[in-house]
Formats: C-alpha cells, structure tokens, sequence
C-alpha cells in the first residue's frame, strides 16, 4: 500500500512556490499518494487568482493529487497587521480541516510562514500524524535580515514559538548546511535534522519561449545576467559600483538586472544619472520566458548582502543558474560559496565588494569560450547528480518512508 503524504502548505500552485505541484507530481511519480492542504491563491499579489472565488472548501483533483483549499485573509502589502491576519487565518482554517481530513501517514509542513508549523503541530497532537517540517526561511533570523521586524522583543517571541514547533515536529529538513549548524546551536538534536537543497524549476528551464527584448546587450559584450527579485537584501548597489570600475577600464562586461522589487527604481535611476551604459534594466518575465534570457547570458549573476543569515544560506537561482549550463558569478559568502567552489562551475566573489566583483567578472569575460562551456557543463553535471527534482524528492520519499517503518515497528 502506498505511503499517504499530506502536504500542508499556505501557497500552493498557481502561486509560485518551490514545493508546488511539481513537487507533489514527483511524490505521485515515485509511488507515494498525495493529498494538499493549501489556501486559495492570492500571493504575490494579496488579490484572489481569476477563477477563484473563497468559500468554506474547494477540492479538486491534479494529476493524481487531491488538493484542498480552504479560506483565508487575502493579503502580501506591507501592513505588519494584514500580514499577520494573512497567516494566522489560513494556519486556523488549515487545522480545523486537517482535524477531519482523512488520514495521512505522514505530514510534511512548509515553512514559511511559522504559523503553518503551529499548525502541523497541533494537528501532529491531535491526529497523532508525524510530521517533517520544511525550513525554507531561518526565522527569526530572516525577519531581522530583511527588516520585517526589528523589534527585539518580537524578535524574541517568535524565537520562542521556532524552538517549540522544533520540539514538536519528528523530522527536519533545511535548505543548507548552515541552517543545520544554527539548528544544533540553538539545541536541535542531530538526528532531527536533514539537509536536502532546492531544486529549479526544470521543465521551464528546459524549453525556454520568448525572444530577447532589443535593449539586451549584444554578442560583443560580455553579458552577466542577475534574475530576481531587487530589494535590500540583495545590495544591488554593488553591481553598479563595479560597473563604473569596468567601463573606466574600457571592459566589454555588461551587467543585465532583470526582475522588480522595491529598489529597481531608486538603482536605474542611478544608473542613468552616472551613465552606466554597460547596466541594462529588464522587467519581470514569467518562468517560460526567463530561460530564454539564462540561456543567452554569458555568466549567471548571484549578489546578496554581507548577513550572517545570508551565509548560511543557499539562494534558490543558484539551483536554476546551474540547471541551465552557464558559469556562475557567486558573489555570497559562505555556504553558496562553497557549492559554487565544489561543482567547479563558477568564480567566487566577495559580497558586497565592487571590486571583488569587477574582477571576477573580467576573469570570466578573459576565458575562451570553450572554458566557459567547460564551466557551465560542470555547474550542470553538479546539480543532476545532487540538486535535481528527482535526486531531492528521493531524499525527501525516504524519510517519509523511514517514519512509517518506524510507527508500524
């Protein structure tokens, strides 16, 4: 009989998330039954998908999962309050469901937002479920990071409810190996943990559509494209700052920005008042789209802050930069660093270091083809054999497994 997983998380397809439906379909595609406990799609936006109306309880049927959807407060804007409202609504709907939901072997929760953790906790006491637990965003390491919340004391609250859904959940899966050395600091047990990396959305990145917009930089330059979101987190002030000391060198590096977020204008409105005419500004495009513009890059861009949070992190790009064969730009310390250095596929920067920066790029740009090719090849061979869909969801179907055996022995 098939293992039962129910995945319970606050955004699900057609919102975009890492562990969406084709996480679920790889589950169905290696022998495991799935149901989803989600909301009604409304993220980014904080406006309900077309087609979508809330009600009590929507269910369908997708490729073999059964999905549930159950109300919440609509909202992503940048009230604390609405924010809250947001997650905790879904996080109460999703336990009074999951209370009466039929019964599952084993339930794996995604984080964020901590409230979904409550709720599989409580679901865990009540239904007597286990439960692996997903940490995608080290709270409240992240919210301080990222300026969310500053108040110590909240910082502090929220610390607190962490460590009490740690204790609660039977299983712990975390994006790096610097989260599981937070983790044992802060008093997990070792073999609570797991570590097993995202993956890229492959299919899009496989069959890239679209056609290059006219402003993208042409053959002659050597382009270096960043894809994502442009906020504080990013410092994306840098990229600019090792613009101007390439052009001043006559570089034929070109940096390609291609995403939205809060600082895209403040950055290209600087960028043209300095005349970096080697920074080309691209807006948003959908997942089919952006594997049009990967796969023309010369090299793949990857910048966040100096934090220590950021150390132990590994950017989600970096897994779909890899997937598409081209040399990275790593330029974050720590753990992505250290992927980046391992598979061979890339050059190493220093965060937040405009000439670190620069020179890595002009020592890519200095190659000859056939080396970048060699690179890029090698950053690909890397993420088949240890981040792909596949590889990951193996690794996930086993510990599912492993917690059966272990209630039925």
């Amino acid at each position: 009989m098939a293992t039962r997983v129910l995945l319970l998380t606050q955004w699900f397809d057609p919102e975009p998330t890492f562990k969406g439906m084709v996480f679920a379909r790889e589950l169905v595609r290696q022998g495991f039954e799935v149901d989803v406990l989600t909301g009604f799609p409304n993220y980014p936006g904080g406006r309900l998908y077309p087609g979508y109306r809330m009600r009590w309880r929507q269910r369908e049927t997708i490729d073999g999962v059964r999905v549930t959807r159950v109300p919440l407060y609509p909202s992503h804007d940048q009230s604390a309050i609405q924010r809250v409202l947001n997650y905790v609504s879904f996080a109460a709907a999703a336990l009074s469901h999951g209370v009466f939901a039929r019964r599952c072997d084993v339930v794996y929760a995604y984080h964020p937002p901590l409230t979904v953790g409550i709720a599989a906790s409580l679901l865990r006491l009540i239904r007597r479920m286990p439960v692996v637990y997903d940490i995608q965003d080290m709270w409240p390491d992240t919210l301080r990071a990222t300026g969310m919340i500053g108040n110590p004391r909240a910082l502090g609250i929220v610390g607190a409810v962490c460590a009490w859904v740690y204790k609660r959940v039977d299983q712990i899966v975390v994006l790096s190996p610097g989260f599981k050395r937070l983790l044992l600091d802060r008093g997990v047990p070792d073999d609570k943990i797991n570590v097993i990396c995202n993956w890229a959305d492959e299919a899009a990145l496989a069959a890239p559509s679209g056609t290059l917009p006219a402003s993208f930089p042409g053959p002659e330059r050597f382009r270096v494209v960043y894809a994502g979101n442009m906020g504080r987190a990013q410092a994306l002030d840098v990229v600019l700052d090792a613009a101007a000391l390439l052009k001043a060198q006559g570089s034929a590096v070109s940096f390609v920005l291609v995403g939205g977020g809060i600082e895209v204008e403040r950055l290209s409105r600087r960028a043209t008042e300095q005349g970096l005419d080697n920074v080309v500004f691209l807006p948003p495009v959908p997942m089919s789209e952006v594997g049009t513009l990967l796969n023309a890059a010369d090299a793949l861009l990857v910048h966040l802050r100096r934090d220590p949070l950021f150390q132990i992190t590994i950017p989600s790009k970096t897994q779909a930069y890899m997937t598409v064969g081209k040399p990275l730009l790593m330029a974050v310390d720590g753990d992505a660093a250290d992927l980046v250095r391992e598979s061979g596929g890339g050059v190493v920067a220093e965060s937040e270091n405009a000439r670190s920066l620069a020179e890595a790029a002009q020592a890519l740009a200095g190659l000859s083809p056939e080396e970048r090719e060699t690179m890029g090849a090698r950053a690909q061979a890397y993420y088949r054999e240890h981040l792909s869909l596949e590889v990951g969801v193996s690794r996930f179907g086993a510990i599912f497994r492993k917690m059966v055996r272990g209630r039925s022995a």
